[in-house]
């Protein structure tokens, strides 16, 4: 076996999107060697990788970001060049519910993570860390630029700005080459039914309603899968460390039209059906309505979102419609309070 030109470290790399992440670069690039560490959660599959188990160039490693000496270990042995850090746990509901765990894996995981690096021997040149545009807080009518102050209103978010300050001191300390994206809400095949698009689509595909939180006029920018990893990719190449770049679409969708949306094309019901389908349950305390974000900065360097919101959900609902046993045998969280509907992050 020839010597790989190139070792990417992918955390949380059987996730949702770190599995579209870990494809891309297997798939695209046979000539680096792509692993993936992940502790296997409730919200990952090895389903999501099978296209690519087999491949030379692809090495899976269960485990847990938090662990200092399996993280020395993979740094020794492997000399990473580059590493994606997006093991997290992002279930905003749940971090009200147990803002400890979310401290543990989002803070407490990227700080081992970048102190492992920091001390490797054969340092990365690039650690890209993948936050969220909920680190800004609740949006108002100008969108958030890189340089807006962060105003995190949920544990999740907390723990996300909090890992982020992490992330610039060991750019600022020991000239660790950092870049930190905030990203839209990602959605497309393989995300877990925590999340608002494949909660809908569960509950409709078992004849239930789709269970909306509060009444206030929530919304958010949607972008698909592949064109988050495309800026990532991007941003590998192109992007400059110490620096920040928001990931984020300028489609906009309510969250109660984004479930008539998915009513009329799972359930094939006319206009006047669609409310027989929907249900409004009590909002949880702290709510966001909006989390508009300007990616210019981004867009300067040649990236743009490729795929329309009408090709996205399609391709999205059919995936759903054809893998609904994919989470079948997957261990499963506990349930969320009674009458709590998905959330709309």
């Amino acid at each position: 076996m020839g010597a790989f030109e190139r070792t990417v470290l992918v955390t949380g790399g059987s996730g949702f999107i770190g599995s579209h992440l870990v494809c891309s670069l297997v798939c695209g690039h046979p000539d680096w060697r792509i692993i993936n560490l992940d502790q296997l959660d409730s919200c990952c599959s090895p389903r999501s990788l099978r296209s690519v188990e087999d491949r030379r160039n692809y090495t899976f490693v269960q485990g847990d970001v938090c662990d200092p000496s399996l993280l020395d270990r993979l740094f020794s042995a492997h000399h990473v060049d580059v590493v994606f850090h997006l093991a997290a746990r992002t279930h905003v509901e749940a971090s009200y519910q147990n803002p400890a765990s979310f401290q543990r894996v989002n803070v407490e995981g990227t700080r081992t993570l970048l102190s492992a690096a920091q001390r490797a021997q054969h340092r990365p040149r690039r650690f890209l860390y993948i936050s969220t545009d909920e680190v800004y807080g609740a949006g108002a009518d100008r969108a958030f630029d890189e340089c807006s102050p962060l105003r995190p209103a949920n544990p999740y978010a907390v723990s996300k700005a909090a890992a982020e300050n992490l992330v610039r001191s060991y750019w600022h300390r020991y000239q660790l080459p950092v870049i930190i994206t905030r990203s839209n809400n990602i959605y497309g095949p393989r995300q877990h039914s925590e999340k608002v698009i494949p909660r809908f689509l569960s509950l409709l595909q078992q004849n239930n309603k789709c269970t909306i939180q509060g009444t206030a006029p929530k919304s958010r920018h949607f972008l698909f899968v592949s064109d988050a990893i495309a800026a990532f990719l991007l941003l590998l190449e192109k992007g400059a460390v110490g620096e920040v770049y928001n990931v984020g679409s300028s489609w906009e969708v309510p969250i109660l039209g984004l479930a008539q949306q998915l009513v009329k094309m799972v359930r094939n019901v006319p206009d006047s059906e669609v409310g027989e389908w929907l249900e409004f349950v009590p909002d949880r305390p702290q709510v966001e309505l909006r989390y508009p974000i300007s990616s210019e900065k981004l867009r300067r360097l040649g990236w743009g979102a490729q795929v329309s919101w009408a090709e996205g959900i399609r391709q999205t609902v059919r995936w759903y419609q054809d893998n609904q046993d994919f989470w079948a045998d997957q261990p499963t969280r506990p349930p969320p309070p009674e009458g709590a509907g998905p959330p709309a992050d």
